[in-house]
């Protein structure tokens, strides 16, 4: 039985593994990579399988990290199912059209831009097929050239400006090509400087694309086991993270003459992105006991959360600051999960009296799609949000919002009387209408940037976020004047503590070697820093690890 780590080893997106277990092909998840140019070609590498061979996709929950790549699989070949909660199914449909529609929309504006440089066009074209093969030959395991750090972990990607369109059959990789040992993927989109490239040529999918893979969605409920495929029963539990997240625990029968049995059965569970205990709105995070084999997210490795109530308290506090200043407060944030949260909690803040009511503009219509889905299924709501419903409140609205319909609503905002706040997606500002509003007051000493999540290796945010005096914006650059503030108590993922606490669930009242008891814990989507500084905690527990490369196999006792 193999395991293949085809996206989400050594960087936080692109969540992507394959179980063969000789009778059956699983996929879990198929992420899209994001974050800075060179992390984003890695969709344009062919997979490392022939999609028409999968017998199922199971999907954790419906973050673009984590389904993006869906109606491309599709498109190549994949005629199978994709499992996921209803929660789940009704949130990634928004997700997948939106790309999709998004994905054109680049790529016509990549049109008109070589249209008006054709000077530049061939050369252009030239540098990103040349970075495009380098990508392709560094996933199978093929060395371009490029040297690297000696204690490097996986592949090195070429340095690119914009994705480019794949040139080869998306189905065309051995799975079996592990990397060559000591290159390092991750070590390049970490140098990526602080700018905004949005320059696409051919929409990895299209719109319709996007829809016809969702006619494949199946919905389980949470805490059903259903035989997904031959010899592979699969069971979704409530993971905390968003609305309808999943970890996915897999029960494995022996192929063989003995038959069945629960001695020789493999059990893998699939962590997905875990959310924190307490975190508003939604259920916390299932606890599990045992397992052969955790694949466990490993995000926020050698960090901590504030505390949920410093977290709040640093919220009202600037919100308080942008009033006092007569300015605006502008909140990246993804449409799904974040929002919703940080909208809850300003209603809270608000009903307590501790903020003025200044006007939020909530400028993300997914966002607000996704908040109607919210509303729909209240049955995931954690007690205090249910409470709070059937109180007759409305905790997933703010009493003086406005709800943007289009750009022109979009561009509108600058024009509005100050103070007031807005709420934009994405949360990493590496595209959306949050761009633009980031144009507007980058350099505004009145406006206040405020990040509540992570900030992936390489992009725009994490430069700001770390200090960065100067940036660049659609090629010019920009200087630094606004405010730039962080909180980390709004994270949807778990922090080191609590990864650990959950991952010691495996470990009660056993010892190694025992049933139940992990043989290994593969740390997956997480920058390298991060592995390196969780994977000796997580073996004080006593298990024992593994941080996966790119494109590696890994087989299974």
């Amino acid at each position: 039985m193999d395991l293949h780590f085809l996206g989400g080893a050594t960087t936080v997106t692109g969540s992507q593994f394959l179980l063969d277990t000789g009778r059956a092909r699983v996929l879990v998840d198929c992420g899209m990579f994001q974050g800075s140019p060179n992390e984003a070609m890695r969709n344009r590498v062919p997979f490392g399988f022939d999609p028409a061979t999968l017998d199922v996709l199971l999907l954790t929950h419906a973050h673009l990290d984590h389904c993006g790549l869906i109606p491309h699989l599709v498109d190549a070949g994949y005629g199978g199912r994709v499992v996921a909660t209803p929660g789940t199914c009704e949130l990634a449909e928004l997700v997948l059209l939106d790309s999709g529609r998004l994905q054109q929309e680049f790529a016509k504006r990549e049109a008109r831009w070589e249209r008006k440089h054709p000077d530049k066009a061939g050369e252009d074209d030239r540098k990103e097929q040349e970075a495009y093969q380098a990508a392709v030959d560094l996933a199978e395991g093929r060395d371009p050239g490029r040297p690297v750090a000696p204690d490097a972990a996986t592949v090195a990607s070429a340095g690119v400006s914009e994705e480019v369109p794949a040139a080869t059959s998306a189905a065309g990789a051995d799975p079996s090509a592990a990397p060559a040992p000591g290159f390092d993927a991750e070590a390049e989109l970490r140098r990526q400087p602080p700018e905004i490239q949005i320059d696409l040529d051919e929409p990895l999918y299209t719109e319709r694309e996007a829809r016809t893979a969702i006619e494949r969605f199946d919905a389980i409920n949470y805490d059903e086991e259903r035989e997904v495929a031959p010899g592979v029963h699969a069971t979704f539990l409530d993971a905390g993270h968003i609305l309808g997240s999943a970890i996915i625990r897999l029960r494995i029968e022996a192929a063989g003459p003995a038959g069945p049995g629960p001695e020789r059965e493999t059990t893998i569970v699939f962590s997905g992105d875990l959310g924190r205990p307490g975190t508003p709105i939604i259920r916390d995070p299932s606890i599990l006991r045992d397992a052969d084999y955790v694949l466990v997210e490993s995000t926020y490795g050698g960090r901590e959360h504030e505390p949920e109530a410093e977290a709040i308290r640093i919220l009202a506090e600037t919100v308080r600051m942008v009033a006092d200043a007569g300015g605006v407060l502008l909140v990246p944030s993804f449409a799904i999960g974040r929002t919703q949260e940080i909208v809850y909690e300003l209603d809270r803040l608000l009903a307590a009296g501790k903020i003025p009511e200044l006007p939020l503009y909530l400028d993300s219509p997914m966002a607000s799609k996704a908040t109607d889905i919210y509303r729909r299924h209240a049955e995931y709501f954690d007690e205090e949000a249910r409470a709070i419903l059937s109180d007759g409140e409305t905790p997933l609205d703010y009493p003086n919002q406005t709800v943007t319909r289009d750009v022109h609503d979009s561009q509108a905002i600058a024009r509005a009387p100050r103070p007031y706040m807005i709420i934009a997606s994405n949360g990493m500002l590496t595209g959306g209408r949050v761009l633009g509003h980031l144009r507007n007051l980058i350099g505004d000493p009145k406006a206040t940037l405020l990040f509540v999540g992570y900030q992936g290796e390489g992009t725009l945010g994490a430069h700001l976020q770390a200090g960065a005096k100067t940036v660049k914006l659609d090629g010019q650059p920009r200087e630094v004047r606004c405010q730039v503030r962080s909180i980390s108590g709004f994270s949807a993922h778990a922090d080191e503590s609590e990864l650990l606490d959950w991952l010691g669930h495996f470990a009660a009242g056993k010892a190694a070697g025992a049933p139940g008891f992990p043989r290994t814990v593969f740390l997956v989507h997480g920058d390298p820093e991060a592995q390196i500084a969780i994977e000796p905690k997580v073996q004080a527990l006593g298990f024992a690890t593994k941080i996966p490369r790119w494109r590696e196999k890994v087989t299974l006792d």
